[in-house]
């Protein structure tokens, strides 16, 4: 069982039988004698989506949850949400709610993606973290751009809309940051 000196970030564990990923882990160190350090964690929880602190004391026992990350692909979007298999097993989830609409804008037919899986239900759904997507509708390139970087809205293939380079045109295949949901560079 772990104690509160393996908390580190990308850690998932069990806080009110909740899976949490910890976001950040700072630690205090006491100024009198015979204190113990505490830990402060920022966590998110993976059911709710909430973000919360906690402190633990320096050697508290904490609980690892039942999480495990697989290999996912994502099938095809489905009225509430969308189909996702589980690359392992074969076995087919279907996502909807605040877990799909935060990856929709990223996802093609055939990606593969990092399903969370706590208790044989995936609670997270982890992209790439570029993805190639093309541009359909952007206005026209402009040309002889002043020194200042100008920018246009462009519509992607997944109803992204995002800012772009003045110089793209529809048709072009660009990458997407998807933590970001920004503009990186040409494909």
């Amino acid at each position: 069982m772990p104690t509160t000196a393996d908390l580190k970030r990308g850690l998932v564990i069990q806080i009110d039988q909740a899976p949490c990923l910890v976001l950040d882990v700072t630690s205090q160190s006491p100024s009198a004698r015979g204190g113990s350090t505490l830990f402060k964690t920022k966590y998110r929880n993976l059911l709710t989506g909430q973000v919360l602190e906690k402190a633990f004391k320096g050697g508290e026992r904490i609980d690892e949850a039942d999480f495990e990350r697989r290999k996912g692909q994502f099938l095809y979007p489905d009225a509430e949400g969308g189909v996702f298999m589980d690359l392992e097993n074969y076995e087919q989830y279907e996502l909807a709610g605040e877990l799909f609409d935060g990856a929709k804008d990223y996802l093609l037919e055939g990606m593969e993606v990092q399903l969370g899986v706590f208790e044989a239900q995936v609670v997270s759904i982890d992209l790439p973290l570029t993805v190639e997507l093309v541009v359909t509708e952007t206005a026209p390139a402009i040309k002889k751009a002043t020194a200042t970087a100008q920018t246009k809205e462009a519509l992607l293939e997944t109803g992204l809309r995002l800012q772009v380079p003045g110089y793209l045109e529809a048709g072009e295949k660009i990458k997407v940051d998807t933590r970001e949901g920004r503009f990186i560079s040409r494909a």
